[in-house]
């Protein structure tokens, strides 16, 4: 846990001690947990890059060497080599829902960095994209990094969530349904569908993406199945998955 005193009793906040006797850092490194994110709606990003990519201002911005002492970053920072910039804010400041005319639903896809990819692939197409329950959280920091600032870009919206842990995580994101209802469901599959080249995508579509050792269950609700023809390897990454169905979407829909 980070502390509120360097080792030489100082305080890390420079001209601004910390009045309360937790430090700045504490909350940060909270914020490394899912449910804390969950609990407080706020996450952070690290680096300068991260930074000038939100379109919210921070509830907390933290310069090293200005604001707190470099230690201090590097002991509550995730990254390979400590940022000089960390930010703190708040998920209802992430985009509002946004219908698009591509949706990708994620079933329980628990790799963050799939995720973030997803993310940017969707933001990369105009196209949403909406969690189920069990999915790896967009905001923490693997998958932020993944995204590369998408997440400032693209409309998310959870499904299967309930209670508290819900009304927090999604902020002021819909249920997925108001972003997939009266559209196709197209399910991804491993094997068994129709080529993604041969199914009729114009239109409004919602592309169904499973996680990647379980695939998609039976029950969850399609209008189809589509396969990406594969000459070599057995299956692809869902993220890889995700791209090439929406650039297979895009090209029909020109």
């Amino acid at each position: 846990m980070a502390r509120c005193l360097l080792a030489d009793r100082r305080c890390g906040r420079l001209g601004l001690p910390c009045r309360s006797g937790q430090c700045v850092a504490r909350r940060v490194r909270r914020l490394h947990e899912r449910r804390w994110r969950d609990r407080l709606g706020l996450f952070f990003v690290e680096g300068e890059d991260a930074v000038a990519a939100a379109t919210a201002e921070p509830v907390e911005l933290l310069v090293a060497g200005v604001d707190v002492e470099r230690c201090l970053l590097a002991e509550v920072s995730t990254a390979a080599h400590p940022p000089r910039v960390v930010a703190v804010y708040r998920r209802a400041d992430l985009p509002a829902a946004d219908r698009r005319p591509a949706t990708l639903w994620l079933w329980r896809v628990a790799d963050p960095g799939n995720v973030g990819t997803l993310v940017r692939t969707a933001d990369a197409f105009g196209a949403a994209v909406c969690l189920s329950e069990g999915c790896a959280d967009p905001t923490s920091p693997k998958a932020l990094r993944a995204s590369a600032g998408s997440v400032w870009r693209v409309p998310l919206a959870w499904s299967g969530r309930e209670g508290d842990d819900r009304a927090a995580a999604s902020a002021a994101a819909p249920d997925a349904s108001v972003l997939t209802r009266d559209r196709r469901r197209v399910a991804l599959v491993a094997h068994g569908g129709e080529a993604l080249d041969r199914l009729d995508l114009r239109g409004e579509v919602a592309f169904l993406l499973g996680a990647e050792r379980a695939g998609l269950p039976d029950g969850v609700p399609r209008d189809a199945e589509a396969t990406i023809p594969l000459a070599g390897a057995e299956s692809l990454n869902v993220a890889a998955a995700g791209a090439i169905a929406l650039y297979e979407w895009r090209r029909q829909n020109r």
